[in-house]
């Protein structure tokens, strides 16, 4: 559903962007005459029990496309260490599987980094892996995650210019404010090609008049921090781009029921912002169909033939 326009532009809604995503990758994932052709594998994702809530869900819950098998693996929050680094291993060297995710977070006891590592870079379609991080950061070719790759994509297909343009990225995480910035601000001339944009990191340290300040003068603000209406009318200008990767459970004070939010009080920005996304969604569904891009990316690098 990706982008949603408001009234005040005459851009139509752009919830076709996921559905973009999603044709390309089922096309890419029934080439025609592909001779020795093999369904690629959608992500097994390795996650402790209980499951995960909010964002993380949909990864693992919606129905993989046609011609794409799926396998959700769960373990006890109790599970070692060593016991998951066995089972990452063994999804590494099964020629079935093309693409494998962990879900996060992990129980405390487990070395994030560490079991991130562990997967293999070429099946690494969370784009978690330290060589995927690296390779992003130096502008070449890799795996990017999920998220981020989702907000790139619904800045570029709805025509947002970044080029010289400020941005503000409220939220500094590894796996998404940081890779988001980093997307956005490298070289649109480099291997992986970036938005060329000047970007401010916010963070949990940035005083809030210092944030009013810089969101003030973005053109683009990716709000990323996990805290409710942190960005509201006041603290954007007329006609900005305003990408809500936040979600958050609260209780609804009319009904007293559980409800999901953003990071951007999303009824009072949409007056004044020229592009907004909503929650739920917005980024949420764009993660999804990028998990499934990356998915058929390593299945066809995992079918080309290897140099002896």
């Amino acid at each position: 559903m990706g982008l949603q326009a408001t009234s005040r532009a005459p851009t139509p809604p752009s919830c076709g962007r996921q559905r973009d995503v999603k044709r390309q990758a089922a096309a890419a994932a029934h080439p025609e005459g592909a001779g020795h052709y093999r369904p690629p594998q959608w992500p097994t994702a390795a996650r402790s029990a209980p499951c995960c809530s909010g964002l993380a869900s949909p990864a693992t819950c919606t129905p993989a496309p046609r011609g794409i098998t799926s396998e959700t693996i769960l373990k006890p929050s109790s599970i070692t260490e060593e016991e998951m680094l066995e089972l990452i291993s063994k999804l590494n060297n099964d020629s079935k599987v093309d693409g494998l995710l962990v879900q996060l977070p992990l129980p405390e006891h487990l070395d994030e980094r560490k079991i991130c590592n562990a997967v293999s870079p070429a099946k690494d379609v969370d784009g978690f892996h330290v060589i995927n991080v690296g390779r992003m950061c130096l502008d070449q070719s890799s795996m990017l995650p999920a998220t981020p790759w989702g907000v790139w994509e619904i800045i570029q297909r709805t025509g947002i210019p970044t080029l010289g343009k400020n941005v503000v990225v409220a939220g500094r995480s590894k796996n998404v404010g940081m890779p988001i910035a980093m997307l956005l601000h490298t070289d649109g001339a480099h291997e992986r090609p970036g938005g060329d944009a000047t970007v401010t990191i916010s963070h949990r340290y940035t005083p809030k008049d210092q944030l009013r300040a810089h969101t003030q003068l973005a053109d683009i603000i990716v709000a990323a921090a996990g805290i409710p209406n942190l960005i509201t009318a006041d603290m954007i200008k007329e006609g900005a781009a305003v990408i809500d990767v936040g979600i958050n459970r609260i209780q609804d004070p009319v009904t007293g029921k559980s409800k999901l939010v953003g990071d951007v009080d999303f009824e009072e920005v949409k007056k004044k912002a020229s592009f907004i996304t909503p929650v739920p969604g917005g980024v949420g569904p764009m993660t999804v169909a990028m998990l499934m891009k990356n998915t058929i990316i390593a299945a066809k690098k995992l079918l080309q033939p290897r140099d002896n």
